[in-house]
């Protein structure tokens, strides 16, 4: 057996970019204790002294460079989109696995370059497209998978967040590569083509919206509020709309309802949560709970990377369905600019 597909114990792994988001998902792998934080590295100082105190044996870095250096078998990337690709493929080519924070890249190209990366160095690609990873989501696919639903010919799907990111690059579309679509939109569209195991996209239309008026200039101005209507192979459609600093009477609307010839499913948030979700199947009008608010899922894309890629560090062909995600995310953007 070769060295890359030995068993592996406790992946060495560092960290880039330990922001809110970035430590949380370290603060995961190191409560699975699937993984070793070898080396942590952020421009602000405060962050990486935060992450630290996780990891008081981790050596504190300044820049990627130097943490390419370090002996890592995986890097965790949090850092602005626009980095993620480059960063993505640079520690693949130096035989290092990746996980990613959404989206692995600003479009199809980008993200089709560093599957590529990963295929040629044989190693494990994962982005943390975490909403997977609520027990609401997970017992929804299992219901699907189950046929409890029958043929599920249509799919609605929103996300409205009444703040917006506090980050200016968000609002930079050469940094961003997109406004709530690119950072909303990509699980909403992850977890409707998820659901059915990623059957071929045949049409999408989309409307997208700046300060409530229609996008005009994507190079100078991100999108507030999307709407789109993605046709799948086999008659599905799937309807999706998203949102920054909507008036939404609540900190967030977050939903997902799932229509089949059998039964229904939804997915709910509650009291305006951004953490806490239900999960009902209908029939008719009646409802069955299916799971309760309180699961810790922020963190379970993450572990289950780590645990990967402690068994086998080796490409795994499941990463190609990213370059489908991206696809699509890139025909909305055509579609509303073709309107």
């Amino acid at each position: 057996m070769s060295a890359t597909a030995m068993v592996m114990t406790r992946p060495r792994l560092g960290f880039l970019g330990v922001g809110w988001i970035g430590r949380n998902r370290m603060e995961a792998m190191v409560a699975s204790d699937a993984i070793e934080v070898a080396a942590i590295a952020d421009a602000l100082p405060d962050n990486g002294a935060e992450a630290g105190a996780l990891a008081p044996d981790a050596v504190q870095l300044e820049d990627f460079d130097a943490l390419l250096d370090q002996e890592l078998d995986g890097i965790v990337i949090a850092t602005p989109s626009a980095l993620h690709a480059e960063q993505a493929i640079r520690a693949l080519e130096r035989g290092i696995a990746v996980f990613c924070q959404k989206p692995l890249g600003r479009s199809r190209k980008e993200v089709d370059a560093v599957i590529d990366a990963a295929r040629s160095a044989d190693r494990l690609l994962g982005v943390d497209l975490s909403y997977r990873g609520t027990a609401a989501m997970r017992a929804i696919r299992d219901r699907i998978v189950a046929g409890d639903l029958g043929y599920v010919h249509a799919i609605d799907l929103v996300f409205h967040n009444a703040y917006g990111p506090d980050k200016p690059w968000f609002y930079d579309p050469r940094l961003s590569g997109g406004g709530c679509i690119m950072d909303l939109g990509v699980h909403l569209i992850d977890v409707a083509l998820w659901m059915l195991d990623f059957p071929e996209v045949e049409s999408v239309d989309a409307d997208l919206f700046s300060k409530g008026r229609p996008l005009s200039h994507r190079a100078a101005q991100v999108e507030d509020h999307g709407i789109a209507t993605i046709r799948l192979a086999g008659g599905t459609v799937v309807r999706i709309a998203c949102s920054w600093r909507l008036h939404a009477g609540q900190d967030s609307v977050i939903t997902a309802d799932f229509y089949g010839d059998r039964a229904g499913a939804s997915f709910r948030n509650v009291k305006g949560s951004f953490y806490d979700f239900r999960a009902d199947l209908l029939r008719g009008t009646q409802r069955e709970n299916l799971t309760l608010p309180g699961d810790a899922w922020g963190g379970v894309m993450a572990m289950a990377w780590a645990h990967r890629l402690a068994r086998c560090r080796r490409f795994d062909p499941e990463c190609e369905h990213l370059a489908s995600l991206s696809s699509v995310i890139d025909s909305v953007y055509a579609a509303a600019h073709r309107l």
